[in-house]
């Protein structure tokens, strides 16, 4: 579970009574997305034919220039996270990844759920022993990609969910 029990008005757009702009929750969208695709590639060798995860990725950029509605973006997303249903290791976790990155489109909390499951997907392919420095390298990359509009947003969000997203932004 990604989501605290008690939503962050933050995260929660203006006008369903939170104080999200509609700009930020598009930056948060985009930011998932860019976690998502960093780490698409695990999914896409164990599943080259399987193009849901890549596409729920293209819905979640497509919904914040408008072309698709939140509930085709929704859609995407359980579509990914069906692709991750009967896989292992960092493939599941990278189809996750997408599935998150494209319901950021229907709650903006999801964003957390691509970028911590995209650094479970780092340290799960992660050669032995080498899990924590690579979850942490992709923790900072992420960190790295988040636009200045949100950066404060999400680093705070992080520190607050850290124990419900398996500790993974300790970096």
């Amino acid at each position: 579970m990604i989501l605290p029990k008690v939503r962050d008005p933050r995260l929660v757009t203006i006008r369903r009574g939170g104080t999200l702009t509609d700009s930020d929750h598009q930056f948060l969208a985009l930011w998932a997305a860019s976690c998502a695709e960093h780490v698409l590639h695990l999914f896409e060798s164990a599943r080259p034919e399987d193009p849901r995860p890549r596409q729920a990725i293209e819905h979640a950029r497509a919904w914040v220039r408008g072309e698709v509605k939140m509930t085709e973006a929704r859609t995407a997303g359980g579509h990914a996270m069906g692709a991750a249903r009967d896989l292992r290791g960092a493939a599941r976790y990278a189809a996750y990844a997408a599935g998150q990155a494209a319901v950021v489109a229907h709650v903006a909390a999801h964003d957390l759920g691509a970028a911590a499951y995209a650094i479970e997907a780092a340290r799960a392919a992660a050669q032995d022993g080498e899990a924590e420095s690579a979850g942490q390298l992709e923790c900072r990359w992420q960190r790295d990609e988040l636009p200045e509009a949100i950066r404060e947003l999400v680093l705070d969000d992080q520190q607050l969910r850290n124990d419900i997203c398996w500790s993974v932004f300790d970096c």
